[in-house]
This record gives structure tokens, C-alpha cells and sequence, in this order.
């Protein structure tokens, strides 16, 4: 059985007391909320008592995200972290997201470490003070300055910040990345999302075609999620889709049980 999580991308229309009823109802270990879905961040609603709320329904808070474009570090991006991270501790939460910049710039390979580098130098004490591990996500994208997870694992052994730096392994980012080592030792989630539109190159991958995983996913889910937890990876696997068609499923919680329960059949049977 997988260590079930949700992002709150899976069911973003809902709020955040129906997300945790979405996410115990599934059998999960935790959930993910974000700061980006309309509204304000739990609905208004004070950390203490989301946290509170959560940890009487047996949900952990893996995460709460995010700071965009980490990696573009400034005193307002400094800002930015710690209001965040005052949020996540205040909750309950485990780890903060940060999440890569995708603008095309600070694209060399130069400017890509230097960057990288003073940003996880920076974020560190305070990911310190509050006590919280900091979550990183490359993009697969083109357009993004850190696309290749290496790069980050890098970074994190530079700094010999292990206990406060994590990497994100994403499915589908992974697959636009064009695949590549995976890092499940440095790996604090598994984001997961299918794609169904047959034929599509690497670099055309975006957003909208991410949807629930089922036995047409052509991103290798199945695989990619074997070979991390056949390689030691023993945590979290979230759904994180962006497809319109599930964003604004009327009943997404049979839809996401029958794609976990694909997945987890899949690896039971050697699949992967």
C-alpha cells in the first residue's frame, strides 16, 4: 500500500475542512495545501486551528506551498520565505515548497549554481529557526533554471544541509526533463500525475494534460513510483493533476480512489 497524500490541487474548489474529510476518506498519511488557489490560504481560517483539525483527523501536513522562484533570491523573496514558513510552523506542517524559477532566465550553467547556491545558503537559517525542511521542485520545462534534480542534490551535499533540504520527485516534471537519475535518499515527496495524449515530445508536456493515473498514463508513473520505492524511497506519494477535467470533477474522491487503487494493483503485480 503507498503512503497515500493529496495536494490541494486535487480538489482546489474544495475548502480546506472538506479537503481533509477528501484526504481521510482516502486513506492518506497527510496533505499539501497551497497558497496559490483562489481565496485566501485556509479560507481565512487561523493555522492553529488547521493544524489542530488536521492532527485530530490523523493527517499530517506534509507541506505547505510555496515560494516561487526561490532560486531568484532578493530581500523580498527573503520575505516572502518567512512568512511562509511562519504559516507552516504555526499549522504543523513539515516542509515548505520552493519552487524553481520558470522565466527563462538565469539559464547558464554559471548562473544556474550560483544561484541555487545562495538561495539554499540564505533559506537555511531560516528553515533553522523554524524547525522545517525545505522542499525543492525542479520543472521540467524548458523555460525553468533548474530542470535537472541532480543539480539540486548537488547543491544540498555543497552545503551538507540534508537535514533541512529535500528534493521533489515529480512524474510528470521528471518526464519533461527528460527523464534522468532519480535520487530517492534526497526525495521528501512524490508528486504524481498522468498524462493520456499519445505522442507528445517531452519538451510539449504542460500542465493541462495532467490528469488521474490510469492504464493509458504514457509518463510511466507506475515505473517511475517502482523504481524510487524499489531503491528505499518509504514516503509520501501525492496527487498533484492540473487538468481542467479533474479540477472540476463533481466527485473527485472515486476518481482518485480508483487511480490510487490502479497504481498500488500495479505495483503489487510487478508492473512497474
Amino acid at each position: 500500500m503507498l503512503k497515500r497524500a493529496l495536494n490541494h490541487m486535487a480538489g482546489p474548489g474544495l475548502p480546506w475542512t472538506e479537503f481533509l474529510e477528501l484526504a481521510k476518506n482516502l486513506n492518506c498519511i497527510g496533505v499539501e495545501f497551497r497558497n496559490d488557489l483562489p481565496g485566501k490560504l485556509f479560507d481565512g481560517t487561523s493555522p492553529q486551528v488547521v493544524g489542530a483539525v488536521a492532527q485530530a483527523a490523523g493527517l499530517r501536513i506534509l507541506a505547505l506551498a510555496e515560494v516561487k522562484a526561490f532560486n531568484d533570491w532578493s530581500d523580498a523573496k527573503r520575505n516572502e520565505a518567512a512568512a511562509l514558513m511562519a504559516i507552516a510552523k504555526a499549522c504543523g506542517a513539515e516542509k515548505v515548497s520552493l519552487i524553481a524559477r520558470n522565466d527563462c532566465q538565469g539559464m547558464s550553467a554559471s548562473e544556474r549554481k550560483a544561484n541555487l547556491d545562495t538561495a539554499l545558503r540564505e533559506l537555511k537559517p531560516l528553515l533553522d529557526e523554524h524547525d522545517l525542511v525545505g522542499l525543492i521542485e525542479p520543472l521540467g520545462f524548458e523555460t525553468c533554471a533548474l530542470r535537472d534534480k541532480a543539480e539540486a542534490v548537488e547543491a544540498i551535499e555543497a552545503l551538507n544541509a540534508r537535514d533541512r533540504f529535500c528534493i521533489v520527485h515529480d512524474t510528470f516534471h521528471h518526464a519533461a526533463a527528460g527523464g534522468g537519475a532519480i535520487f530517492p535518499e534526497h526525495t521528501g515527496i512524490v508528486h504524481i500525475s498522468g498524462v493520456v495524449k499519445p505522442n507528445l515530445k517531452a519538451t510539449e508536456l504542460r500542465d493541462p494534460y495532467r490528469v488521474l493515473v490510469d492504464e493509458n498514463d504514457v509518463l510511466g508513473n507506475v515505473e517511475q513510483v517502482a523504481k524510487l520505492l524499489d531503491q528505499g524511497y518509504n514516503g509520501p506519494v501525492s496527487f498533484e493533476p492540473f487538468s481542467p477535467e479533474v479540477l472540476t470533477l463533481a466527485d473527485p474522491g472515486s476518481a482518485l480512489a480508483k487511480s490510487f487503487s490502479y497504481i498500488e494493483k500495479c505495483l503489487q503485480q510487478g508492473n512497474g
